[in-house]
């Protein structure tokens, strides 16, 4: 069942997005295959709770991080180095096990002849990573969409993350970052803009 392309996510009078009966006895079962009772005190509400979390966590599958780019602006008094947003933190959720990805972005661009609110580039960010995710594809996700956009000279992000699927289970290693980068125009293209790109973002 497609849920978001029909109208259960109508708000009750709690202002609260409504939750499916089907959607809550889906936690249920877990919570009875993972060995608990669902219906003692302290997780007889946790099947509603987990769905509007998960509502949220995904909330990016109900906007378009393209939208965040469509304003933009050529009054930059004649500047035309590198805008880079340093340090981006963002949370995600692995599309294998559903556990949590958390990590920081470094995202640049080098403009054309026009530029977009910082603002906006976290924004981007965030609208991919609100999503069931691997870290590649949302590296190459966020490029791709600045690139297509705003069509600049040239693009760049970095991102490092922790994964709670190494993290705690399988192999239960805590305290290892993954790293992905996605170079594209110039800084994949011309050494000199590569190394200062990544110099300014601590990669070098």
């Amino acid at each position: 069942m497609n849920y978001i392309a029909n109208d259960c996510f109508d708000v009750e009078e709690d202002g609260k997005i409504f939750v499916p009966q089907d959607v809550q006895d889906a936690v249920k079962t877990l919570i009875l295959w993972a060995g608990d009772e669902p219906s003692r005190e302290g997780l007889a509400d946790t099947p509603r709770r987990v769905a509007r979390a998960w509502r949220e966590y995904c909330r990016g599958y109900l906007e378009d991080p393209a939208a965040h780019l469509s304003r933009t602006f050529e009054e930059v008094g004649g500047y035309d180095e590198v805008v880079l947003l340093k340090d981006i933190p963002f949370q995600s959720h692995c599309e294998h096990h559903m556990a949590p990805i958390t990590g920081k972005a470094s995202i640049a661009y080098l403009p054309n002849d026009r530029v977009v609110g910082i603002s906006k580039l976290a924004r981007v960010l965030h609208g991919f990573a609100h999503r069931l995710q691997v870290q590649e594809r949302l590296t190459a996700e966020v490029a791709q969409c600045i690139w297509d956009h705003l069509k600049p000279q040239g693009v760049a992000v970095v991102i490092e993350a922790q994964h709670g699927c190494m993290t705690g289970r399988g192999v239960c290693t805590p305290g290892v970052g993954m790293v992905t980068s996605r170079l594209m125009g110039c800084f994949l293209d011309d050494p000199k803009s590569r190394e200062e790109i990544l110099s300014l973002m601590g990669r070098c």
